[in-house]
């Protein structure tokens, strides 16, 4: 079987799309460096006033004094070594070592929410679809409208309210000691991230199910004796899946990139905390580095999600 979807994914396809990520990473890059050079004020200009000569000595440090061009060459050869710079307001770090630090916490906390909204609102989207017009069906769409219509900045303190301050079940917010995350601060994060997407995945997978259940192939296979659950899970939910799958992708980034404001409510440092730090300052390179990653991101997860269009279609070709 491996060998069939391998197949079915030539490695020229990859390579090219890997190719074409590059002019996609070097034109978000350039917009976002310039954007943000644009911008009004800059890295020290909330600082207290200082003397002119100061002012030189820390722009030729960081080289801000140098003609915008030449800033933007050095900063791009700089990222193609793997060198995102210094931090312009986190003293003594370099922004490499920032996000080595956030980075994971984001990662785990996005990661946790979409497979926690994978699981759940795919069952609830599967249930409803095979119960059409039941007390099922209304339930879970009823639920999945409050999930999409609240937002995260209101559950998440609702949850820290009540199962935090109230029960005390789970952490108020902050890491447990020694700095690592653990099921007692985790779980809210993660809870009031996924609800938004479970909402969205339950009410995709209902109408994707509805749908497959119609096909012919589905009355065909009914028609030869199979009982209903092998019709359900060989015959319905490879095709009901992949609408799912070409949602997932980008979701997936859009949670783990979208995780500002619960970083921010839980206060957990992750990439999204320092990025909102990084704009509020000025700070350039941390922002920049941010964006690099997030769109790193964003891309690797969108070819994941179409390749595993091979795996569950066997009529997806990629010539």
């Amino acid at each position: 079987m491996l060998n069939r979807i391998l197949a079915r994914i030539p490695a020229a396809y990859v390579l090219r799309r890997l190719l074409i990520a590059i002019p996609t990473m070097l034109a978000i890059i350039t917009v976002a460096f310039f954007m943000m050079r644009a911008a009004p004020g800059g890295p020290f200009s909330s600082d207290r006033k200082l003397p002119v000569e100061t002012e030189r000595a820390i722009a030729a440090k960081y080289g801000l004094d140098d003609p915008l061009h030449i800033q933007y060459l050095k900063y791009l050869g700089d990222v193609v070594q793997g060198d995102f710079g210094p931090s312009f307001k986190f003293k003594d770090k370099d922004v490499s070592e920032i996000i080595a630090d956030g980075l994971p916490i984001s990662l785990t906390i996005g990661g946790c929410s979409m497979l926690l909204a994978i699981i759940v609102g795919g069952g609830l989207g599967i249930l409803a679809g095979l119960r059409q017009n039941t007390a099922a069906d209304y339930s879970v769409m009823g639920i999945s409208m409050a999930g999409i219509s609240i937002p995260t900045f209101v559950t998440g303190p609702l949850l820290l309210l009540v199962f935090a301050l109230g029960f005390g079940f789970f952490s108020a917010g902050g890491l447990t000691p020694p700095l690592r995350l653990s099921p007692h601060n985790l779980t809210l994060p993660v809870i009031t991230l996924a609800l938004p997407q479970i909402a969205i995945i339950s009410r995709l997978m209902r109408a994707s199910m509805i749908e497959t259940m119609r096909m012919p192939h589905i009355r065909t296979a009914r028609s030869k004796g199979l009982g209903e659950l092998k019709v359900i899970i060989s015959h319905a939910m490879p095709s009901a899946v992949l609408p799912l799958v070409s949602y997932v992708g980008p979701a997936t980034a859009r949670v783990l990139t979208g995780s500002v404001v619960v970083e921010m409510v839980f206060g957990l440092p992750g990439m999204g905390k320092y990025f909102v730090e990084g704009a509020i300052n000025r700070d350039y390179t941390l922002v920049m580095g941010a964006i690099i990653i997030y769109a790193g991101l964003i891309i690797v997860l969108n070819l994941i999600a179409d390749v595993l269009y091979a795996l569950l279609d066997p009529k997806v070709k990629y010539d």
